[in-house]
């Protein structure tokens, strides 16, 4: 079909990873027989398998704000998302629903009909399982025999290896088996999460033949007529496809085409159908598991189901592409509608090297550390912000560009975290940095690690025991792998049940630090993500955040400014952090109106560190000028009485120590604020709006009232004190 290329520097082992990588490619315009379109299929049958897809695809596709018009089909209602417009999600396009279109309906996983329809093939069911079980039969030896031995630690990174290796040799799904189960700590202790998390899902090619029939059966046109020139073999094989470079007849533009392997969905089927009767068991005998492996099982098939669909995946590129591309540091590649269909998607070819190859990104001058930061920063974008993210995190997904921006590649599998558990994750490292294990605890009901059932107690000193030893260590210094680890270690030891989206975010962090610890040793991924949460905590609106925000700042009934101080420290290093968004939160706090109904335990706190603030401020401004070297010469004209007179004082020693402290501090803080990143003074225009409602009007009386008490208790008690102190040396002269 083409005359030989010259191929340099390809990279083998992942259709995604070999989109990318200095390949130097040339070759001759495709030659080869023309292919007619898709035919044979009786008219009524093919518009009911297009109806399939097509209705399937929409209902499962993220959800959307409207409904969704199908031309011909039935339109479908989407879901109201739970961010709203801020989703990403759009109502689908009309390439988009031709794209659907091109061929027929695209297997979805239903273990249901898997069953009945192998309940019938049992002789299919055995020579499959004859050959996992030669695979796998021996693995599970000896690892039996580690365990009755003692040696279960001493070998485990020996027969996670093997696994490994078996697991790549048994084909797509139980390699992608063994990519979810490096997510799951609660499933897996850690020599084989390590092991597994290299786990690369390469696969010989098919063949190029079958691959070229393939485009032209899906597309419904000759390779000629579309394209100009296509590499005559792939540059790069994957579990569920393979890639080849390419370039458009009519525009020029160079593409990556993308091919699905022939007949995956029925050996998938299978895979998972006999994995899910072992999970059956595993479930019914295994006490020791946390986790009800079929429904672990379901979601992963599922997902590993869908990836199988490419239209999906270009419309899950876009709405990533919506979400995170507009970072001027973040790549997403584009969809070409017209050369996509369920099972050949077209996109931007883009030039780059993987994260991985850090000696090919040093000689290209390009900085990793910075790569890496650029995916933490995405990343927890993606997590904590929109709930939209890449659900297969490995370094071949991600490539650096030569211009040393960070491209995201291979949208098949993406997840959602849940509005709920993005603000409990939130809460979570709140509750964390105040040692307030208790509610450390609690937090995992609403982030679905536990069953409300179950009862935390237990949980708590061994929370304690791990983090209070972390914790002595600064943010900066926390090794977020030796985090997960130890956590990791207490998950293993109670029933959690970890959500898929958290288990893979961890490892997406896991992944991007030890990115750069091989160029950095220090590096410290914690020490990065920092930024980003100071600066959520400081200027989200939420309610949800301002509660965390709140309770990190009062500690004891006391306003902690050395948290709000290291809050705006930390949060002016995020790259997103406008120092204006930072005051209508604290103008909530200080004065916003309280909830009908609700009694807001904060509002006496508040009251009574704005009263220790504003006098820190006057009298500590007040001693400063009586106390200056410049009033000297005024002292001097005073009368012998007037400067026999004690000095001005606002109490004891320590008293006035600490209120000088406390004014210097409030001082520090506001320059800091004024003075980062964005800030400009109209922002202080809410705060004049709200003194205007009648909370503030009555905060600002509370406050007032409160200063003056104390000033005249102060002046009280000084003229007090010094009246004994006269009485008393009086009485000693008689």
């Amino acid at each position: 079909r083409a005359a030989p290329a010259a191929r340099s520097g390809t990279s083998e082992g992942s259709s995604r990873r070999g989109r990318a990588a200095s390949a130097s490619t040339s070759g001759t315009v495709v030659a080869g027989a023309s292919r007619a379109p898709i035919r044979g299929r009786r008219a009524a049958d093919a518009d009911r398998a297009r109806r399939s897809v097509v209705t399937r695809v929409a209902s499962t596709a993220p959800p959307v704000m409207e409904e969704t018009d199908l031309g011909d089909f039935p339109p479908v209602r989407g879901v109201v998302s739970s961010m709203g417009v801020g989703d990403g999600v759009v109502s689908m396009t009309d390439a988009q629903r031709k794209a659907l279109r091109r061929s027929e309906a695209v297997k979805d996983y239903d273990p249901e009909r898997a069953a009945r329809y192998y309940a019938k093939r049992p002789l299919e069911q055995l020579a499959r399982v004859a050959q996992i079980s030669s695979a796998l039969g021996g693995f599970v030896l000896d690892v039996a025999m580690d365990n009755q031995r003692g040696d279960f630690e001493k070998n485990a990174k020996k027969r996670a290896a093997q696994l490994r290796l078996k697991l790549t040799a048994l084909g797509p799904a139980f390699v992608k088996v063994g990519q979810a189960l490096s997510t799951r700590p609660d499933l897996l202790p850690a020599q084989y999460l390590d092991e597994l998390t290299s786990l690369q899902d390469a696969l010989p090619t098919f063949s190029d033949a079958d691959a070229f029939d393939c485009v032209e059966r899906e597309l419904g046109r000759p390779l000629e007529e579309m394209f100009g020139m296509i590499t005559p073999s792939p540059i790069a094989a994957a579990s569920l496809g393979q890639v080849y470079r390419a370039t458009l007849r009519d525009s020029g533009k160079e593409v990556a085409l993308k091919v699905q392997r022939p007949n995956i969905p029925d050996g998938l089927e299978l895979d998972f159908h006999l994995i899910r009767e072992g999970a059956k068991v595993a479930d019914a005998f295994v006490d020791s598991l946390n986790t009800s492996i079929v429904e672990l099982v379901d979601e992963f098939a599922a997902r590993v189901f869908q990836e199988l669909n490419y239209v999906q995946e270009g419309m899950n590129a876009e709405r990533f592409a919506r979400l995170y591309g507009d970072r001027p540091d973040v790549v997403v590649p584009g969809i070409e509608w017209d050369y996509t269909s369920p099972k050949v998607i077209t996109m931007d070819w883009i030039q780059g090297t993987k994260l991985s190859e850090q000696e090919a990104l040093k000689a290209q001058g390009l900085d990793v550390l910075q790569l890496v930061d650029t995916g933490i920063q995405c990343s927890l974008r993606q997590l904590l912000e929109f709930g939209y993210f890449h659900a297969d995190p490995h370094p071949g997904n991600l490539l650096a560009t030569p211009e040393g921006k960070l491209a995201f590649l291979d949208f098949g599998m993406m997840s959602e975290t849940p509005e709920r558990a993005r603000y409990a994750i939130i809460e979570h490292v709140v509750h964390l940095v105040n040692r307030d294990y208790e509610a450390m605890a609690q937090d995992y009901y609403a982030l679905e690690f536990l069953d409300e059932s179950v009862d935390v107690a237990p949980i708590v000193p061994a929370l304690a025991a791990f983090f209070d030893d972390v914790l002595e260590a600064s943010v900066e210094e926390l090794n977020f792998k030796t985090i997960t680890d130890g956590l990791g270690g207490v998950l293993y030891q109670y029933p959690f049940n970890v959500p898929g989206y958290y288990a893979l975010i961890l490892r997406s962090l896991t992944v991007l630090e030890g990115l750069a610890l091989s160029t950095d040793p220090q590096f410290k991924v914690l020490g990065k993500a920092y930024p980003y949460m100071a600066r959520r905590l400081l200027t989200d609106p939420r309610p949800q955040l301002r509660d965390a925000f709140s309770e990190l700042l009062f500690k004891d009934k006391q306003f902690r400014w050395n948290r709000l101080e290291n809050l705006l420290r930390e949060g002016s290093k995020n790259d997103d952090y406008n120092g204006s968004e930072v005051i209508p939160p604290l103008i909530e706090l200080v004065v916003g109106e309280d909830k009908p109904g609700e009694i807001n335990e904060l509002r006496p706190l508040v009251e009574a560190e704005a009263i220790k603030v504003l006098e820190a401020l006057l009298l500590g401004q007040s001693v400063e000028v009586v106390r200056s070297e410049q009033l000297a010469p005024v002292v001097a004209l005073l009368p012998e009485q007037l400067k026999r007179l004690p000095p001005i004082k606002v109490g004891s020693p320590e008293e006035e120590a600490r209120m000088m402290a406390l004014r210097t501090q409030v001082l520090r803080v506001t320059e800091m604020l004024s003075s980062s990143k964005g800030f400009d003074p109209n922002a202080l225009q809410p705060l004049t709006d709200a003194l205007q409602t009648p909370a503030a009007r009555r905060f600002v009386e509370t406050v007032v009232s409160g200063v003056a008490q104390r000033v005249t208790a102060r002046v009280l008690r000084e003229l007090l004190g010094e009246e004994k102190a006269t009485a008393g040396t009086a009485a000693s002269a008689r």
